[in-house]
């Protein structure tokens, strides 16, 4: 009996670690883009790589930056989430920064479902907004 359990917990420990896996293609609900999530170091990253505007606009370049610096940078490919770390199920104490307003958000992000990431993004305190997204690859 003690075998049996103790097979069935070693069995579930990859199903959970693998659960926890953000890396992919992920679709926010608007704007048609497309962020690449994979292992930057030791935490987790997300990069740009298509959204409608881009279609429209393939050298658009990154003008609502606060950083007057940063506006010549070119939109796809711009790495705009980085600083995850896992905690758990979820990867917490990361950032997101919006290229359409030029701003960058405190974010968490939990896998809800092989293909469902929850993903919250605080200004400041609890002014926090969630929303899911569709993983594409």
């Amino acid at each position: 009996m003690f075998t049996a359990w103790l097979v069935a917990a070693m069995l579930a420990v990859p199903g959970t670690a693998a659960a926890a896996d953000v890396t992919g293609v992920w679709r926010p609900p608007a704007g048609g883009a497309e962020i690449e999530i994979s292992p930057c170091g030791d935490s987790m990253c997300g990069r740009l790589i298509d959204s409608d505007d881009l279609r429209k606009n393939p050298d658009a370049r990154d003008t609502d930056n606060h950083n007057l610096a940063l506006r010549s940078r070119p939109v796809k490919g711009l790495l705009m989430m980085y600083g995850f770390h896992r905690a758990d199920e979820a990867w917490v104490g990361g950032t997101i920064y919006d290229p359409s307003d030029g701003m960058s958000y405190r974010m968490s992000m939990k896998l809800l479902a092989p293909d469902k990431l929850q993903i919250r993004g605080c200004l400041v305190g609890p002014l926090c907004r969630a929303q899911s997204w569709r993983r594409v690859k």
